[in-house]
Order: C-alpha cells, then structure tokens, then sequence
C-alpha cells in the first residue's frame, strides 16, 4: 500500500472456521493493540501478534485496535485476513 493508512471504520474478514482467523479491525488511539483469543494461544500466541502487529506495519498502520479470534490459522492465512481487514477499515475497497 505505501505511505501512512488510516483505520476510518470498523472492518472484519475471515471466519471462525477451522484453520482460520476472524479479524475486527477499528480506529485505534496512536498505538496499535491487539487482542488475541486462540486455541493455540498458549504455543503460539505471541507469534500470532507478531504476524498481525508486523503486517500492520508493513501496510503502513500504525494506529488501531484488532481483535482477533483464531483457530489455527497458518501465517499467510493471517496476514490475508489482516490485509483485507485494513483495505475496508480504510475504505479502500477498490481492490475487494
């Protein structure tokens, strides 16, 4: 995407489906916080915060708040599911 995104609604993509991540995306308050409910939390928790806080990154957010509900996704699952969250919070829907 490049240059700075803005979170202007909330936006959700994917399923609470087997192997799947559900992601709730809104307006964050100058920090991105992230809030991680998943049957492998215990294992893998903190590597699935990173994949989602990294891919926020890389897409240029830095102000949100997600709620994530994940079911064993595999990383490129996440960082879909979460690309396609910050293009409707945005609004940019051009692509979708």
């Amino acid at each position: 995407m490049g240059g700075k995104v803005e979170i202007k609604k909330m936006a959700t993509a994917g399923t609470v489906e087997s192997n799947d991540i559900l992601i709730m995306i809104s307006k964050g308050e100058g920090n991105i916080e992230i809030e991680l409910e998943s049957v492998v939390e215990q294992q893998y928790g903190e590597e699935i915060k990173k994949v989602i806080h990294d891919t926020l990154v890389e897409e240029g957010v830095s102000s949100a708040k997600v709620i994530a509900k994940d079911k064993g996704a595999l990383d490129f699952t996440i960082k879909a599911r979460v690309r396609t969250c910050i293009k409707r919070g945005s609004g940019d829907t051009n692509e979708l």
